[in-house]
């Protein structure tokens, strides 16, 4: 059961950031190298494809948890003490970005205010992938110390 879990939780972590790392530089690429039409495709690949990434963000969350329960201090403590941050940012800000974005886009209104927003979306958009990574590096070396095989320490 421990083995599925984790494994789910590795699955859903690793899509997550898939997801979050094609957002961001999909959005960085179009809106430096791209047409209009161009954006207004990728915010609307972005908007669909965030209703993926937050059941993957949710079964990363959920399954973490019930791995490590107690866990308050040290790498698993520090990781259970990103989480809040991680899915605060992206549910308060990220989400709603990405919908205002998408609506912005949709109707053609590239001023001011799409800039704004996407200049708030890269930044925690950028702040979670670093945070993310953080958590994906601990948990490979929590991994590592736990199974002879990959340990270094041989």
């Amino acid at each position: 059961m421990r083995t599925t879990l984790s494994l789910l939780h590795r699955t859903a972590a690793i899509i997550a950031f898939v997801l979050i790392l094609s957002f961001f530089t999909s959005s960085v690429l179009v809106e430096l190298f791209g047409s209009e039409q161009a954006v207004t495709t990728v915010k609307t690949a972005i908007f669909f494809a965030v209703w993926v990434l937050i059941p993957c963000m949710a079964i990363a969350g959920i399954t973490g948890s019930k791995l490590a329960p107690k866990a308050n201090k040290g790498v698993l403590g520090t990781k259970k003490k990103r989480m809040p941050f991680i899915a605060a940012n992206g549910m308060l800000v990220l989400l709603p970005c990405a919908i205002y974005l998408h609506t912005l886009a949709s109707k053609g209104q590239f001023d001011h205010t799409f800039y704004w927003i996407q200049g708030i979306e890269f930044v925690a958009g950028f702040i979670n992938l670093t945070l993310m990574g953080l958590n994906i590096r601990d948990g490979l070396r929590l991994q590592n110390k736990r199974s002879p095989r990959l340990s270094t320490e041989n």
